[in-house]
C-alpha cells in the first residue's frame, strides 16, 4: 500500500512509538497520578514527560499550560465552550474544518453567539487586515486555522494574533495541520490558545490531542471529576492542567506520543517539511502535462504543506479514490474533507476532490507512482 492520506493521520508511525506503547502496556500501565506505588509513579512520569516534551516543541513557557485531550475536536470544544460567554462575537474564516465550524455554528444558531466569517485571499490564505476589519467592539475571539486541511496553505498566525489583539480579542488557533509540519512557537506568536490532535504531524497514536492555554487565561472546564489531586475538595481543581483534565488519561497513547516527539526532535521539523514539500512538488510537476487532470492548489508550493488537490476528468472524487485503492494500492482521501466551506470557495462543493497528502515516511517513488496511476485513470475517462 502507498499511503497518501497523512493529513487525516500519519502512517506508518516510527517504530519507537509502537515500542513505547508496548513497553508501557506490559510494564507500567497503572493509573497515572493516582497511586504511590512504583507503577503508578512511573505512569505519571510518562505522562509528565510527554507534556514537557510537547511544551518544548511548542515554545510554551509552562508545561502545565498544556492539557491533554481526546483529539483536536475535543480540544477545540474545550477552548470555545470554556472561553466564550452568551452574546459574544467571534471572527472566524469560511474555510475552517468542521471541528471548529460546527461548534461555532451550533452556538450561533442557538442564539448564544454572533459569528462573522472571513473568506480567504486568492493565495488561499487569510488576510490579517480582513480579520481586523471583521472585528467589532465586542469581539471576544478570533478562531482560525493555522493550515487549511484542504488548501494546505500556511496562514501567518503571528500576524493574525496581532490583528486579534489590536481589536481587543483573544485568538484560538486550530493547529491540526501545523504542529510537526511547520515551526510553531506559541509564545513568539503570542497565541492565547492552540488546539490540535497529536496523531498527525507529531506521530502519536489516535486518541491523543492537546490544548495550549497561555498563562493568565483561565477556561471553564468542559468536564469535571476525578483528577488524582485535591481529592478532599468537593469541587474540581482550579490549577492547570488538572483544571481541564478529568478522568483517567490515555496514558498508553501519551507514552507513544512521547516517543513520537522524540523522533520529531531528532529528525527535525524542517527536514520533515522539506521532505513532504518535495514529494508534493514532484507530483504537481508530473501531473502538469497530464490532460484531464487539474491541480487546484498548485500555487506557491513553498508556502504549503504536503497536500495536493486533484480533479480527474469528469469522475467523482470517490470513484477516483476507489480506483486508486483497488487497482494501484494507493490510499488517498476523497470528498469534502470535513471542510465544506473550503470547497464552496474552490467551487468543488458538493462533489469534493481527491486529496493527496504526503508524509515523512513516503518513499521517493511514491509521487511518480501516484502520477502514473492518476494519468492512467484520466486516460480511461
Amino acid at each position: 500500500m502507498i499511503y497518501l492520506d497523512n493529513a487525516a493521520t500519519s502512517w506508518p508511525k516510527p517504530p519507537s512509538v509502537l515500542a513505547a506503547m508496548r513497553e508501557f502496556a506490559e510494564d507500567w500501565a497503572a493509573n497515572p497520578g493516582r497511586a504511590c506505588h512504583r507503577m503508578g509513579i512511573e505512569a505519571g512520569q510518562r505522562v509528565a514527560r510527554a507534556r514537557a516534551s510537547l511544551a518544548e516543541l511548542l515554545g510554551a513557557p509552562d508545561a502545565s499550560r498544556i492539557a491533554f485531550t481526546l483529539n483536536g475536536t475535543d480540544a477545540l470544544n474545550m477552548a470555545l465552550k470554556g472561553f466564550l460567554n452568551e452574546g459574544d462575537h467571534v471572527v472566524t474564516s469560511t474555510f475552517e474544518h468542521n471541528s471548529l465550524s460546527r461548534p461555532l455554528t451550533g452556538l450561533e444558531r442557538a442564539g448564544r453567539l454572533r459569528v462573522t466569517r472571513v473568506a480567504p485571499r486568492e493565495d488561499l490564505t487569510l488576510s490579517p487586515e480582513d480579520v481586523r476589519r471583521a472585528c467589532a467592539r465586542d469581539t471576544k475571539l478570533v478562531a482560525v486555522t493555522a493550515v487549511s486541511n484542504v488548501f494546505g496553505a500556511l496562514n501567518d498566525v503571528a500576524a493574525l494574533a496581532r490583528a486579534a489583539h489590536d481589536a481587543g480579542a483573544a485568538i484560538l488557533v486550530d493547529a491540526a495541520q501545523a504542529v510537526g509540519a511547520c515551526e510553531l512557537d506559541v509564545a513568539a506568536a503570542e497565541l492565547d490558545m492552540a488546539a490540535f490532535p497529536c496523531h498527525k504531524g507529531l506521530f502519536g497514536p489516535m486518541g491523543t490531542g492537546a490544548l495550549y492555554v497561555r498563562p493568565g487565561l483561565d477556561l471553564r472546564p468542559l468536564r469535571e471529576g476525578g483528577t488524582g489531586s485535591r481529592s478532599e475538595e468537593e469541587t474540581h481543581p482550579e490549577e492547570m492542567p488538572h483544571r481541564l483534565e478529568a478522568g483517567t488519561p490515555n496514558a498508553h497513547g501519551l507514552a507513544g506520543l512521547a516517543a513520537g516527539l522524540d523522533f520529531l526532535r531528532e529528525t527535525g521539523i524542517r527536514r520533515v517539511r522539506e521532505r513532504e514539500q518535495s514529494l508534493a512538488r514532484d507530483l504537481v510537476e508530473r501531473l502538469s502535462e497530464v490532460r484531464g487532470v487539474s491541480v487546484l492548489n498548485g500555487r506557491s508550493r513553498e508556502a504549503q504543506t504536503g497536500i495536493v488537490l486533484l480533479r480527474v476528468g469528469g469522475l467523482a472524487s470517490q470513484e477516483v479514490a476507489a480506483l486508486l485503492d483497488a487497482r494501484y494500492g494507493i490510499a488517498v482521501r476523497a470528498g469534502l474533507h470535513c471542510a465544506p466551506g473550503a470547497h464552496k470557495f474552490l467551487g468543488t462543493f458538493p462533489e469534493g476532490v481527491v486529496r493527496v497528502s504526503f508524509g515523512f515516511f513516503n518513499e521517493d517513488g511514491d509521487a511518480k507512482a501516484a502520477a502514473r496511476a492518476v494519468a492512467e485513470i484520466a486516460e480511461g475517462v
